[in-house]
């Protein structure tokens, strides 16, 4: 008989976090590690005309090398999550590192694109091991007191991370040819092995992952986020790979449901708190990733304005939710997150509605304020709602619920640049798509504020799992 969902995960470390100083050399090898992963999925988009031009490829083709890396991403956070549950997860979260910095060897010497692809998928796979097990390991590095502060800093390193992403690919294309994009990596996840060290040493539950239901799990997203983007331009295509995703979730479901920790975490999302964070986290990040997709057409096309200029515009976002995310993982841990999270939300959806019916046509210095609303928002949003699915999970699970968590981010910001993809095909020739595409966000955003209310009456799940945790000893 397979181990209990519930059974308690050994753990050679003290219950409630690590000693300083090893826990701030835990905690900064995961931020670490987390900050790779972000940065090299934002600094290859920049790269992508020089690689092309280089390997003398189609600027299209050229595109496969960022779609490989987040088909990856994606395809095996669930994976990842389960494996770090069974062999225990510093190691699995080391072997991605291990991988992630081997692959971008592969990257730095590729001499042609399928290469470059191929150590690309290769890449996110270790990614995924590093973005699933991350969050969790910080469930042991940090005492529960400080596990929302904990999160938040990670959520800073990961906005600041991907804002500054594009300007620190250029600065490298800058004083050297793109293979350097990748190089890089090497002495960094070097470092971060060795501060990986200082991570506590949770055993594994020895859990059998069954082949085909990851086969499913693959099959899933790589149909779903395959048919999702050509759907528009493609659409018997796009229809019929969608058809093969829902087979496959119907499959995986059917096949996972009678499994005590099933590779989908059926267990957790029966628990009312965490599947509304899952839901809640899926809209909102399909706003924030529509109004991402919007704001550069709207600025560059509607408004006129250069391609500098419009960053320009951008970059009280991340500061704002830099700004923010420690703020509300402060609060999150004095407070109900149900709360913080629709305050989010709401300030999220005003910001995008005013960006979306202000006229900037004359003054653009408006949008600095609306951007760095809608920023604080996104911030004040995302901690408290990722610590809710943390910490309503049972600590032999907390795997599981970081690779939810990172699939809930994945799904929502595809979903949202198929809707974007989908306004700009039915509002073809027309500037109006890019506000509209605004008003969506807005709209998603305030609807993941108003599902986090949910939170707040799901006081008995955070007592049961409170409970269960009091139990077990953890």
């Amino acid at each position: 008989m397979p181990p209990s969902a519930t059974t308690p995960m050994p753990n050679t470390q003290p219950l409630d976090g690590l000693p300083m100083p090893r826990r701030v050399v835990a905690a900064a090898s995961v931020i670490a590690a987390i900050v790779l992963v972000v940065l090299d999925g934002a600094i290859a988009n920049i790269a992508l005309p020089p690689i092309a031009d280089t390997l003398g490829v189609a600027p299209a083709d050229s595109v496969w090398i960022i779609t490989g890396y987040q088909l990856a991403l994606v395809i095996a956070l669930l994976p990842m999550a389960a494996l770090g549950e069974s062999l225990g997860y510093r190691r699995v979260f080391a072997g991605g590192v291990l991988l992630f910095t081997a692959a971008s060897a592969g990257c730095a010497l590729a001499p042609t694109l399928p290469w470059l692809v191929a150590a690309r998928f290769v890449q996110g796979l270790g990614g995924a091991a590093v973005m699933a097990l991350g969050v969790a390991l910080l469930r042991f590095v940090y005492p529960q007191r400080l596990l929302g502060a904990a999160i938040g800093w990670n959520a800073v390193a990961i906005a600041l991370s991907s804002a500054a992403g594009p300007t620190i690919g250029a600065a490298i294309l800058a004083v050297a040819p793109w293979p350097f994009l990748f190089a890089v990596n090497i002495p960094i996840g070097a470092l971060v092995l060795a501060m990986g060290l200082a991570l506590p040493s949770v055993e594994g539950l020895r859990r059998r992952i069954d082949p085909l239901s990851v086969a499913l799990n693959a099959g899933f997203f790589a149909a779903l986020v395959m048919g999702a983007e050509i759907l528009p331009s493609q659409p018997g295509q796009g229809g019929a790979l969608l058809l093969v995703a829902l087979l496959c979730l119907i499959g995986l479901v059917r096949r996972e449901s009678g499994r005590e920790a099933p590779l989908v975490p059926l267990d957790l999302l029966r628990v009312r708190s965490f599947r509304m964070s899952v839901v809640a986290s899926v809209l909102c990040f399909a706003g924030q990733m529509a109004s991402a997709v919007a704001l550069p057409f709207y600025l560059q096309h509607g408004l006129g304005r250069d391609a500098f200029t419009a960053g320009l515009f951008l970059v009280p976002w991340p500061l704002a939710t830099a700004v923010a995310a420690p703020v509300s993982g402060r609060l999150a841990d004095r407070m109900a997150t149900g709360w913080l999270c629709a305050l989010g939300g709401l300030l999220l959806a005003a910001g995008l509605t005013l960006a979306a019916v202000w006229p900037l046509e004359s003054d653009l210095t408006p949008l600095l304020a609306f951007m760095a609303i809608s920023g604080f928002g996104f911030g004040l949003f995302q901690t408290p709602n990722n610590r809710n699915m943390l910490m309503t999970a049972p600590k032999a699970r907390s795997g599981a619920a970081g690779g939810m968590q990172g699939t809930a981010r994945l799904v929502g910001q595809t979903a949202g640049a198929v809707i974007m993809t989908l306004l700009f095909a039915l509002v073809a020739g027309s500037m109006a798509a890019p506000r509209i595409g605004l008003a969506v966000a807005a709209a998603l955003a305030l609807a993941g504020g108003l599902v986090s209310l949910l939170h707040v009456p799901a006081r008995r799940d955070r007592l049961v799992t409170t409970a269960d945790a009091t139990a077990r000893g953890q």
